[in-house]
């Protein structure tokens, strides 16, 4: 008998839950900011070449006082090995200086102040909340949305579809750490173009028609 998007959402908290105990962000940072920065870094990037850049990015500016005060060439020479690494730095010194002027250094706490950042869209405001907040939002990236829809968890196109699904069927005491198992179960083993259905531990309830 095929199980209900809920019914899965229990068994996947306690098979995923399982694999990944206490799941974090593979993202390293030690701030609201840190983390703030590192979200925007990490479009169209791995969070592995992130933490590079980050490592000496967060040594020499670690909160938005000190990066605001950094030249837009050195920001752009810190940051050169990432993806659209110009809109990147401009984005981050535009960012800690509202945050200075608005904010007292500090990052909002609210989506709709986040998403009025520059270079802040709704899953990075969503990742913000969600990690360095303890709201249970619910980002979605390419990942969370991939395996939503091939477990059958949701039916979307776009990804504030499966946000807005998801939100529906998952308790919201299990919202944080859930994000978390999507991507990376995503990550490591419901991979885009070669899934590892063989090795995947939540095959009994996927709908993966290739599986």
């Amino acid at each position: 008998m095929k199980q209900t998007p809920e019914q899965k959402i229990v068994f996947l908290n306690e098979v995923l839950g399982a694999a990944y105990p206490n799941p974090k962000s593979e993202l390293h940072y030690e701030s609201p900011f840190q983390l703030l920065v590192a979200t925007i870094m990490a479009a169209q990037a791995t969070d592995k070449r992130v933490n590079i850049i980050t490592s000496e990015l967060f040594r020499v500016a670690p909160d938005a006082e000190s990066m605001c005060r950094m030249e837009l060439e050195e920001v752009r020479n810190l940051v050169r090995s990432i993806n659209y690494y110009n809109n990147k730095a401009k984005n981050i010194l535009e960012v800690s200086r509202i945050l200075v002027e608005r904010y007292h250094g500090a990052v909002p706490g609210t989506r709709e102040e986040l998403e009025s950042l520059p270079g802040v869209g709704r899953k990075t405001a969503n990742v913000v909340l969600s990690n360095a907040f303890n709201q249970p939002v619910m980002p979605v990236d390419t990942h969370v949305h991939r395996v939503s829809n091939r477990i059958g968890l949701v039916c979307t196109e776009k990804t504030e579809q499966t946000e807005t699904e998801l939100m529906k069927i998952i308790p919201e005491a299990w919202v944080i750490p859930f994000h978390h198992y999507l991507l990376l179960h995503g990550r490591y083993t419901c991979k885009a173009k070669k899934p590892d259905c063989a090795h995947c531990n939540v095959r009994s309830i996927c709908d993966y028609t290739a599986k």
